[in-house]
């Protein structure tokens, strides 16, 4: 359903469509639900999902211009790949991937710190009128139904433990053997971690707002992480959905399968805003004017950089240092692993 509503409050954003059914996974209830024809309703979506499409239309109409995008295929594919993550399970090693399932569940809850992003009224930031903008709404319902969806709200859970509830449904709640602080550990998380925005040098003229500039850097990296995820994605559901390889019947796809939905409505909040600051002027300390793409510009390139650079050789680094740990556990632990790199492009 569409609408030419521009304006919205922010319980407006954060309203749920009614459902028949709520999603429950075991003893947890999660965000979402089910309508009346059994069909998965994501959470959130009454007014937000609506209010993107019109916030997109106005844009195109104002300023004639399309909105960023960044194809999937600018990733590679996710490691390890299908033909390795089924070699490592068949082969009575199916730790790296729940390793691999925990990771993820954890980067989720991570993304719900956007919802710590307090930017307020960002139209004296701009020369246009930002009225009736995904940017007007990033702190009016935006940042906090991303993070309600990452980490779940009150008592309904979210991303983060419907990676785990998949993770535990596919192999049969074996973590509870592991030590997964340990993993978590091995993975690279903590909070030493380094490079979190805000931290290097600025890349925008010191006129411009810093809080500004850590929303933009913020957002791209999101929205990075985000589109690249539709890999893992596709890699999650076909290795979950084989009753042959992981347990569940094929529930945890369909877990993963109801996470994928949901995240299309951040991806697409996050390129209409990211676009809208593209096609602004903004405005400095000083007065002074920049055109909005070079200032997105940089922050963008420097953000592509880092996500098939250094954040995408960090994160396979600590995979497969996974992988060689629990490999090592095996008596022909190194046989594994050489059969295991065979399997790799």
């Amino acid at each position: 359903m569409g609408t030419t509503q521009l304006e919205f409050t922010a319980d407006e954003l954060l309203a749920d469509v009614d459902i028949a059914e709520p999603l429950v996974v075991g003893d947890t209830v999660c965000h979402g639900g089910f309508g009346d024809d059994g069909a998965y309703v994501s959470p959130r979506t009454r007014n937000r999902v609506p209010a993107i499409h019109a916030w997109q239309a106005q844009h195109e109409e104002r300023f004639g211009t399309g909105l960023i995008e960044v194809p999937l295929e600018t990733w590679p594919g996710q490691f390890p790949n299908t033909a390795q993550a089924r070699f490592l399970i068949s082969h009575g090693v199916p730790e790296p991937l729940m390793a691999s399932l925990t990771r993820i569940g954890t980067v989720e809850g991570f993304g719900a710190d956007i919802r710590l992003l307090h930017p307020g009224d960002l139209q004296g930031r701009f020369d246009e009128d930002i009225t009736g903008t995904a940017v007007d709404h990033l702190d009016r319902g935006l940042f906090e139904a991303h993070g309600r969806d990452e980490a779940g709200y009150g008592d309904q859970a979210g991303h983060r433990d419907m990676w785990f509830a998949a993770r535990d449904i596919a192999f049969e709640g074996r973590t509870a053997e592991l030590d997964i602080d340990a993993m978590i550990e091995r993975l690279g998380f903590g909070p030493n971690a380094k490079g979190a925005p805000g931290t290097g040098p600025r890349l925008l003229p010191d006129d411009i707002d810093p809080m500004l500039e850590i929303v933009a850097d913020v957002m791209i990296r999101v929205l990075l992480i985000e589109v690249q995820a539709f890999h893992t994605f596709a890699w999650a559901e076909e290795l979950l959905a084989d009753p042959n390889l992981v347990a569940g019947n094929g529930a945890a796809a369909t877990l993963v399968s109801y996470i994928r939905a949901d995240e299309t409505p951040h991806v697409e909040y996050l390129k209409t805003a990211l676009t809208e600051m593209r096609d602004f002027t903004w405005i400095g300390a000083s007065g002074a004017q920049y055109d909005g793409r070079d200032m997105i510009g940089p922050l963008w390139a420097n953000g592509l950089d880092r996500s098939l650079g250094s954040a995408r050789a960090a994160n396979r680094k600590s995979i497969l240092g996974e992988i060689e740990y629990w490999c090592g556990q095996k008596p022909t632990g190194s046989d594994l692993l050489a059969e295991f790199h065979e399997l790799g492009a």
